[in-house]
C-alpha cells in the first residue's frame, strides 16, 4: 500500500438496505468509535431512498456518505434518474461511476463513464471511477490492455486537479468468492498506477487506486498490503458491520 495516501474503504450497499439497515451503521458507528481509530476513510454507498439518512446518521462517527450512481446532466427530463447535484444536497461526498454492473447491464461506455464523472466533479463530488476486465478478457491475455483504454477514456482530463479515485475491479470476482492472487493484482495496480503517473505526472501519485472484487475479512489484509492498492471498495462484506469493520480494521 502506498504509505503516503490514506487508504479509503467504501462499502458499496448495491441494492439493498431499507432504514431497518440502518442499525447495521449504527453498530459500525460504535465499533469505530469505541474502538482503535480506523487509518482509512470510511464511506458507505447506499441506495438513494436512504442516502440521506446515512449521511446524517454517519456524520457523528466519521462515516461518509456516497452514491451508487449519477446522471451526467444537472437537471431534466430524466425519469429516475439522480443528478450529482441532488446526491450532494442529500449529504453524498462520493460517487461511484462506471461500475461494471452499469457498464454490462445498462451499456455505459467509457464516454458516458467520463461524463457522470465531470458531472459529479461540477457537483463537487469525488468520483469512484470503476474499471476491470472480464474473464474473457483475461484468458485471452487482454486485461491491461482493456484497463488502459477504459482508464483513458473514463477519467476526466482535467482529474489531475480534483480529487478522483480509481477503482479496479476484475469483473469476474464480483460476487463469485473468486479472487486474483496477490501477484495479479499488484501488476494491475502497478500498471495503473504507470498509466496515472504518464498521463497528470506527480498528481497521478495522488490518485488513489482501490481494489474491488470478492474483498472480505478472510483476505482483505493481504491485499491491502499490496503495493498500490490504496484501500478498497467492497460489495456484500459492506453489509455486515463485523464483517466491514474487519475490513477497515486490516489497513
Amino acid at each position: 500500500m502506498t504509505t503516503t495516501l490514506t487508504p479509503l474503504i467504501a462499502g458499496n450497499w448495491k441494492m439493498n438496505g431499507v432504514r431497518a439497515s440502518l442499525d447495521e451503521l449504527q453498530s459500525l458507528a460504535e465499533m469505530l468509535t469505541t474502538g482503535e481509530a480506523p487509518r482509512a476513510v470510511v464511506v458507505i454507498c447506499p441506495p438513494a431512498t436512504i442516502l440521506a439518512a446515512v449521511a446524517r446518521q454517519g456524520a457523528t462517527s466519521g462515516i461518509l456518505a456516497g452514491g451508487q450512481d449519477c446522471h451526467p446532466a444537472a437537471s431534466g427530463a430524466h425519469t429516475g434518474d439522480i443528478a450529482a447535484g441532488m446526491l450532494a444536497d442529500a449529504g453524498a461526498q462520493y460517487v461511484i461511476v462506471g461500475h461494471s454492473e452499469r457498464r454490462a447491464a445498462y451499456a455505459e461506455t467509457d464516454a458516458t463513464v467520463r461524463a457522470k464523472a465531470e458531472a459529479a466533479i461540477g457537483a463537487g463530488l469525488k468520483p469512484i471511477i470503476c474499471v476491470g476486465e472480464t474473464e474473457a478478457e483475461r484468458d485471452s491475455g487482454k486485461a491491461e490492455t482493456v484497463v488502459a483504454t477504459q482508464l483513458a477514456g473514463s477519467i476526466p482530463d482535467h482529474a489531475g486537479q480534483h480529487e478522483v479515485i480509481v477503482a479496479y475491479e476484475p469483473v469476474w470476482a464480483i460476487g463469485t468468492g473468486r479472487t486474483p492472487t496477490s501477484e495479479e493484482i499488484a501488476q494491475m495496480h502497478n500498471r495503473i498506477r504507470t498509466i496515472l503517473v504518464d498521463r497528470f505526472a506527480d498528481k497521478g501519485l495522488a490518485i488513489r487506486i482501490l481494489y474491488g472484487g470478492s474483498l472480505k475479512p478472510q483476505n482483505a489484509r493481504e491485499i491491502l498490503a499490496i503495493e498500490n492498492v490504496n484501500g478498497g471498495l467492497v460489495g456484500g462484506a459492506s453489509l455486515l458491520a463485523k464483517d466491514f469493520y474487519t475490513i477497515i480494521s486490516a489497513v
